[in-house]
């Protein structure tokens, strides 16, 4: 447990927020993936951009752990990663228009009409996105499910500045284990980009 230390990003005291030169000890860029899952994003990722530092959300202790092993495998400095709720993360630890990127890939659809309240996609959280984007920051999507992009894009247009960008992020985000099981499965993948203005 003690080698993963260091990838556990333990959250300030209630009030405080995140300061990324302390965390990272350096001044580059960040940015934060929303339900990292088992990491192939951040895995894939951060040897690719060893100049950008990145942090995880997940709030699954286990998955938590799982990742940071992965990161120890492969002597990965640049990442760290948090378990919380995500909205509450953005809203009370992270410093308005700190972070280069979101990404958000494939979140939970909760089918369920009674259970479409626990979307992370809601107004707040788009909101909250927009808050913690530097200028020219750049907001990640990805889902299956295609009604559940259509809310997405209805909430960042009507609750942010937030503007589509290119629809496809391209080669240079890596495909992720729910995107791999959609594809085989023959399904769509709705895709987007949002800029901070």
């Amino acid at each position: 447990m003690e080698e993963l230390a260091p990838y556990l990003l333990e959250l300030p005291t209630p009030g405080a927020r995140l300061d990324w030169g302390a965390v990272f000890g350096n001044d580059q860029p960040v940015e934060l993936e929303v339900g990292f899952g088992k990491g192939a994003f951040l895995v894939a990722r951060a040897p690719q951009e060893p100049d950008v530092n990145f942090v995880g959300i997940e709030i699954d202790r286990g998955l938590q752990l799982h990742v940071a092993n992965r990161l120890v495998k492969r002597g990965l400095r640049n990442v760290r990663l948090i378990r919380g709720d995500a909205l509450a993360v953005l809203r009370e630890f992270i410093f308005d228009s700190s972070l280069r990127a979101v990404h958000v890939y494939f979140p939970d659809p909760w089918w369920k009409r009674r259970h479409r309240k626990r979307r992370l996609f809601t107004s707040e959280f788009a909101g909250q996105c927009e808050r913690v984007l530097m200028p020219g920051g750049r907001l990640f999507i990805a889902t299956d499910v295609e009604e559940y992009y259509g809310v997405i894009k209805a909430a960042l247009a009507s609750g942010t500045t937030l503007r589509p960008g290119v629809e496809a992020p391209g080669p240079d985000v890596p495909e992720t284990n729910f995107e791999r099981k959609a594809r085989l499965a023959g399904q769509g993948v709705w895709r987007g980009i949002f800029v901070r203005g």
